[in-house]
């Protein structure tokens, strides 16, 4: 009966290694392989479509067509007027969100005067769908950029606010107190025991703002927008350009992901704490 050989530090130690570069390449396979999928389903039901006649096919191009629609607004220099348009908005929406988010959140979550001040309003406004708030920022603030930059931050707001103040008040009591036993300052509290320990559920709020952002934007640029991917989407469906449509939004998609990435890599950076864990 053979001997079990010995395993020496050195190989524990590369196996160890080697287990997340293993795991990274399975993931990316697993995504490479549903975008893979995701596409062949659309292409053979496209294909299905233009050869069985089911229905006008124009209603459903493939994905090489929808593909060489963007390569030829992105020639032509009019994909980027509506990307560029489109990101400006989001930005600025966006970080004016969070901003008020934030700061209000963080006060809210620490203060329990500042929470019983703001908690009615934000639960009177919550509920209210800001598809609903649309018309209502076009009344007061005008047709042009300000509505909807509005929109997006009204939009924006109310996730990012409720997890920062969560984030903030479920801290362990006993965290703040061992902190102020050792001789901690207020502001040294703040930023070196409370927004440490808030951050993740912070991010994840920052995360979903950012997505939401990217949603709502398609519905104000309906309205009134003269460049935006969410205009582009609208023009094709006045003189049903379905190719068209679906580029725009293909890239509206590809803009979200990267949104989401830079959220992912923000976080890793600042909690490399958790990760390394």
């Amino acid at each position: 009966m053979a001997r079990p050989r010995l395993v020496t530090v050195a190989e524990m130690m590369e196996w160890g290694l080697r287990g997340p570069a293993v795991a990274r390449r399975r993931a990316l396979g697993l995504r490479l392989g549903s975008v893979t999928a995701f596409l062949g389903v659309w292409a053979l039901a496209a294909g299905v479509v233009e050869v069985g006649r089911l229905f006008n096919p124009i209603f459903l191009p493939g994905p090489w067509v929808v593909a060489g629609k963007v390569l030829r607004l992105g020639a032509e220099g009019e994909l980027w007027v509506h990307v560029w348009a489109t990101f400006q908005r989001v930005a600025v929406g966006f970080s004016t969100g969070a901003a008020l988010a934030l700061a209000l959140g963080l006060l809210a979550g620490h203060l329990r005067g500042v929470r019983t001040l703001v908690e009615p309003v934000v639960e009177l406004l919550r509920p209210i769908p800001p598809l609903a708030m649309l018309p209502l920022f076009i009344v007061w603030i005008g047709i042009g950029e300000g509505s909807k930059v509005g929109f997006i931050t009204y939009a924006t707001f109310f996730p990012m606010f409720l997890t920062t103040v969560h984030a903030v008040g479920r801290l362990d009591p006993r965290l703040i107190r061992a902190a102020q036993s050792l001789g901690a300052r207020p502001r040294q509290l703040f930023l070196r025991v409370i927004l440490p320990a808030a951050l993740p559920e912070i991010l994840t709020g920052i995360r979903l703002g950012v997505a939401l952002s990217f949603f709502v934007i398609v519905i104000s640029e309906f309205i009134g927008a003269e460049a935006g991917l969410g205009y582009l989407i609208n023009d094709g469906r006045n003189f049903f350009l379905v190719a068209q449509m679906l580029g725009a939004a293909v890239v509206l998609g590809l803009l979200g992901y990267l949104g989401n990435a830079a959220v992912g890599w923000l976080e890793r950076r600042l909690l490399r704490w958790q990760h390394a864990g």
